[in-house]
Parts: C-alpha cells; sequence; structure tokens
C-alpha cells in the first residue's frame, strides 16, 4: 500500500497545517488587544494585592505600636496609684503592699517611714527571764492543767429549740 516515507510525509503536512489552523482560530477568539486588556487586569490586579499587603502591614505595625504606647499609660496609671497608696497609707499598709507587690516602685521606703516612730505592737508582752514568751505554745498554760475539750462548731449545732 503506502509506503513509511509517504506516511511521515502526510503526517507532517497534516501536523503543520493543523498548527496553522489553531493559530487562527486562537487569533480570532482572543485577539491581541484583549489579550492586551488581559496582561493590564493582571498587572494591576497584582498591584492592589501588593498595596492591600502594605496596607495590613502597616495596619498591624501601627496597632502594635498603639497596644505599646497603652501598656506604658497602664504601667503609669499603675505606679502612679501605687506610690499615691504608699506615701498616704500608714506604714504597716505600706510594707504590706511592698511585700505583696513589686518592690520596684522608684520611692524609697525608708524615706516615708523614717519621718514616722516605729513602734512594737501593743499586744506585746516583754519576756521575765525564764518564762515561756508570748509567742510559745505554752504561753499561760500550767502543767498540771488537762487540755479544754475543743469547742464545737457554730454549723454543727442543730436548732432544737
Amino acid at each position: 500500500m503506502f509506503s513509511l516515507e509517504f506516511l511521515i510525509l502526510i503526517s507532517a503536512i497534516v501536523f503543520c497545517v493543523g498548527g496553522l489552523v489553531g493559530a487562527l482560530i486562537s487569533r480570532s477568539m482572543f485577539p491581541p488587544e484583549q489579550q492586551k486588556q488581559l496582561e493590564e487586569s493582571l498587572r494591576t490586579s497584582r498591584e492592589e494585592l501588593d498595596q492591600y499587603q502594605r496596607e495590613v502591614a502597616k495596619h498591624f505595625a501601627d496597632t502594635a505600636q498603639l497596644v505599646h504606647k497603652l501598656t506604658e499609660s497602664y504601667k503609669d496609671v499603675h505606679d502612679h496609684l501605687a506610690k499615691g497608696a504608699l506615701s498616704l497609707t500608714n506604714p504597716e499598709i505600706t510594707q504590706q503592699m511592698l511585700a505583696a507587690g513589686d518592690k520596684t516602685l522608684g520611692i524609697e521606703v525608708e524615706d516615708t517611714l523614717d519621718n514616722e516612730k516605729v513602734e512594737a505592737p501593743k499586744d506585746w508582752a516583754p519576756k521575765k527571764p525564764g518564762s515561756a514568751g508570748t509567742l510559745s505554745e505554752e504561753f499561760g498554760l500550767e502543767e498540771d492543767e488537762s487540755p479544754s475539750p475543743v469547742p464545737e462548731h457554730p454549723a454543727a449545732r442543730t436548732h432544737s429549740s
């Protein structure tokens, strides 16, 4: 029938004709003006996306800066209130506040305490030589005394009256 060389030549010619027909059809469906419009639209969309990403990054940077300022303002208000509380309260409360919180408030507690004379607690009694002190567990107990019964808790009582 047909020789191999003839089949290859016919295949090459059909391939070239198909390529030309495909190129003509694509040109008629998508003219160069439309391709330019698509390229321009793609470029515009990319620029808008880049601009949006820059705006988002700037927004978060500004938000971080504002939160930092807010934190600093909160710290300043806290320090102001703490300093006012230390200067306006008595020394015992001042010591309790310093023991419970931040000891770096920027003021010297000794300065506020030096102006007032610190006295021993009023319920303190000096210890006599050889006797148990007031903080001793045996203070006020005599040896022949038996331990008193444990008082009943008020909530455990029944209302029988």
